[in-house]
């Protein structure tokens, strides 16, 4: 994983108040739940006495109550009681469950993958996508790492063959490029741009992306570091993808498909449509990009690239330096 960053790892309405819920991100068992005030907590499923999911237990008030022995912890993982010792007694400091820092907003919550800090970056999320946008969200668990299937939406030499009924569709096998642009690179906030300029093969040579003209739209595709995506389809419509990270073998696609359609039914009607859109092409990629070995992508994992790869090979390089930092 790259360190001090920001995931994008459940939506918020995964989470309801007065319920709790288990999951597994970034191969860590987590617990999640809300006080009555609607306010999210994260901690470890693991209950420091005696290693109990605490996912098992449930709230008393502020806290989670393990289901074992009824010891309560707060949202910072602080142990409040143990009843076995009485109301009154002292508790012992070493009684600490682990507390994860999240955020919300975009629907989504957000997990800070690093140490605890006193100010934190922006969350990643792309200004294109407006608030006058509504969005439909599919769920899918795809049997790879999460790089794997960020670099499958950076791929743009597979369309054709991969997507040749759906969006490959005309046979453009030939690959201009791609331009591939780091709008900014830090540590905390990595965006790259990428335009594509696929045609069909009539005997011409590809062109370099130094040869291809300025762009004359916005991006066609847009990635932030560390795991969210952008398909900028048109002014009204949009594919966003959150690359929630399970464990190093397991990642939940939360695909959304965004749009301006404001009338309930219809904006449900369209919802519905673009959903079923993404179902469709994310099926072709799934059964093949799970087939990949090894599971996990790197920059030195052994694969003999083409020019036509390059935003992955950006991505890579990016990654790395990230995880190096």
């Amino acid at each position: 994983m790259i360190p001090n960053q920001w995931y994008a790892i459940l939506e918020s309405d995964e989470i309801k108040p007065g319920k709790v819920i288990g999951v597994t991100r970034l191969g860590e068992k987590m617990v999640a739940w809300r006080n009555a005030r609607g306010e999210l907590s994260l901690m470890s499923d693991l209950c420091p006495h005696r290693g109990v999911a605490l996912s098992a237990g449930k709230l008393q008030g502020e806290c989670i109550q393990c289901p074992f022995h009824g010891f309560e912890f707060d949202a910072s993982g602080k142990c409040t009681l143990i009843p076995a010792n009485g109301r009154g007694a002292e508790i012992p400091k070493a009684m600490q469950a682990k507390a994860y820092v999240v955020r919300e907003a975009h629907g989504l919550v957000y997990l800070w993958w690093g140490e605890p800090r006193e100010s934190y970056p922006p969350l990643p999320f792309f200004e294109a996508i407006d608030d006058g946008m509504v969005y439909a969200t599919l769920r899918d668990p795809w049997a790879t790492h999460y790089s794997r299937a960020i670099e499958n939406q950076l791929d743009v030499v597979h369309l054709p063959f991969v997507h040749r009924t759906t969006i490959g569709r005309g046979n453009r096998t030939l690959v201009n490029g791609p331009l591939v642009r780091v709008e900014h690179f830090f540590p905390e906030d990595s965006l790259l741009n990428i335009w594509v300029y696929n045609e069909v093969d009539s005997g011409q040579k590809p062109k370099r992306a130094s040869e291809l003209p300025e762009p004359a739209r916005h991006p066609f595709l847009q990635f932030r570091f560390p795991n969210v995506w952008h398909n900028w389809i048109a002014d009204d419509t949009r594919v966003f993808v959150a690359f929630a990270p399970i464990d190093e073998e397991n990642t939940l696609m939360y695909l959304r498909f965004y749009h301006r359609v404001a009338i309930p039914v219809l904006r449900q009607i369209t919802g519905c449509f673009g959903s079923l859109g993404n179902l469709v092409i994310e099926r072709q990629d799934k059964p093949i990009v799970e087939t990949q070995r090894p599971k996990a992508s790197r920059l030195d994992v052994g694969e003999k690239l083409i020019p036509g790869d390059g935003p992955i090979i950006t991505y890579r390089k990016i990654r790395q330096a990230l995880q190096s930092a």
